[in-house]
């Protein structure tokens, strides 16, 4: 996976998540402040717009340049989450201008550790965290043994998967879907949902690459 490919993806990611804000509101619509769709289209815009300058980035300049953007434009709790991962997994990327399967994964594990610590959560109190740490567990274990990325990624995404449907079994206790208590039970967690279409993203550009 190089800068390149890299490139594709989080301009995969902004397509997407375009595409998707409407869906993503209206599950916030449910359990949050209903802005989520709506804040994280306009970051990932504006991180779209920085894409020309990243260009002649190495891989961790190219993510800390994303969650920053994400950062200063996006409003709510997923600004500072998602910036957060970003940042965190382009201080793991610092000078690299390609990344192995295990250089993959342990972006994503300080990406997840930069979410745990911003967001103060768990796994399992109805966040995002609950389609990344199931994803980044299965990623981990396929590489270990002897998977390659893809292959590794696609069970990572069907974690993830699972994750967001677990998402509507369990009592939020995290941000604004925890005052709704036991009314928070049979919706899933929009945060949870962005980071599987993320990932799904991911998978889709490095399968066509």
């Amino acid at each position: 996976m190089d800068t390149k490919t890299i490139l594709a993806i989080i301009e995969a990611i902004a397509k997407r998540i375009e595409e998707q804000k409407d869906f993503l509101t209206e599950l916030d619509n449910e359990i949050g402040d209903g802005d989520h769709g709506i804040n994280l289209a306009r970051g990932f815009k504006a991180v779209e717009e920085k894409l020309p300058t990243f260009a002649d980035k190495d891989i961790g300049a190219i993510l800390k340049g994303v969650g920053t953007a994400l950062v200063s434009t996006v409003g709510g709790a997923s600004g500072p989450l998602y910036g957060t991962a970003f940042m965190k997994a382009g201080n793991v990327c610092k000078g690299k201008t390609s990344l192995t399967a295990y250089e993959f994964a342990a972006a994503l594990d300080a990406a997840i550790n930069g979410v745990k610590m911003r967001g103060k959560a768990v796994e399992g109190e109805k966040t995002m965290l609950d389609a990344l740490c199931p994803a980044y567990k299965t990623i981990k274990s396929g590489i270990d043994g002897g998977k390659n990325l893809v292959d590794a990624l696609a069970d990572g995404v069907d974690a993830a998967a699972k994750g967001v449907e677990y998402t509507k079994t369990i009592i939020a206790t995290k941000g604004r879907a925890s005052y709704l208590k036991e009314r928070s039970l049979g919706h899933q967690d929009p945060g949870a949902t962005s980071s599987l279409y993320m990932l799904q993203t991911t998978l889709e550009v490095l399968r066509g690459a």
